[in-house]
């Protein structure tokens, strides 16, 4: 069965246009109001949303994640009930479902069994926050993932030598930060974006897709001129911590004007 994530930009490529990603946590504010919000973001025209997997210990995450992370994790949720949540998403719904984590849990969880019962609920592809693909090669229990496609992270830091390896071994779409920091820390996209996707494109076919600090349609259109898709994910999760009771029509709301900016 093709990856749905490759059949949407193939489908995207076809039409011109440009993907945009949503990121939320799994289980925040709990299970199914978490539902509910990535019905929202599907049925609003996300093209892929990024699922984060609740840990206690976020370092690549700034203040909004970390909360949200928090009220999924006291609202009873773990990396069994997020691989449920995908169970039950997909019973209504096909968008591609990317997974956001940290190795700790999926390790605790079992890594090839993770991934395995990951794929049989219908997530597409796994983004591992603190595990380098070189680091996973020397590791036997870690080199074996097989279901999902495994999403690279580049920064503007990343030294050139090893943009070429990320990029030659990405699977799905690289995901590009579009400055350094935490996510959702304070800042705008960077000015260089435009040179930053030629430099990886350089090395590699698979679509670039910007995150970090992206928060208004202009910026989402922005990055779109230059990227084959845009991501979105403090500002969306900011509107579930403001809006609990009514999270998934907040949501909704706070993202089509920046999924019809990315789409112009």
């Amino acid at each position: 069965m093709p990856n749905r994530i490759d059949t949407t930009f193939a489908k995207l490529r076809k039409t011109h246009q440009k993907a945009f990603v949503a990121y939320v946590a799994a289980g925040d504010p709990d299970f199914e109001t978490s539902l509910e919000i990535i019905k929202a973001l599907a049925d609003a025209g996300a093209d892929i949303i990024e699922l984060g997997l609740p840990f206690s210990d976020p370092l690549a995450d700034g203040i909004v994640n970390q909360m949200a992370a928090e009220r999924a994790l006291k609202a009873g949720m773990t990396t069994a009930h997020a691989i449920e949540l995908i169970r039950r998403f997909r019973e209504t719904h096909q968008t591609p479902i990317v997974l956001f984590t940290y190795l700790n849990p999926i390790f605790t969880y079992g890594f090839a069994a993770f991934h395995h019962d990951a794929a049989a609920a219908g997530a597409d592809g796994i983004l591992l926050l603190d595990l380098p693909p070189d680091e996973a090669a020397l590791n036997k229990d870690l080199a074996i993932g097989v279901g999902l496609k495994h999403i690279r992270l580049i920064a503007p830091t990343t030294p050139p030598e090893r943009v070429k390896i990320l990029a030659e071994s990405a699977e799905g779409f690289i995901y590009l930060l579009s400055r350094t920091g935490v996510t959702g820390s304070h800042g705008a996209p960077s000015a260089n974006i435009a040179a930053q996707v030629n430099a990886i494109r350089a090395y590699t076919e698979v679509p670039i897709c910007v995150g970090f600090g992206i928060t208004t349609p202009a910026q989402a259109a922005e990055v779109a001129k230059s990227a084959d898709g845009v991501i979105v994910g403090s500002a969306i999760v900011k509107q579930v911590e403001l809006h609990p009771q009514s999270a998934p029509a907040a949501v909704r709301d706070f993202t089509l004007p920046l999924i019809a900016a990315t789409k112009a």
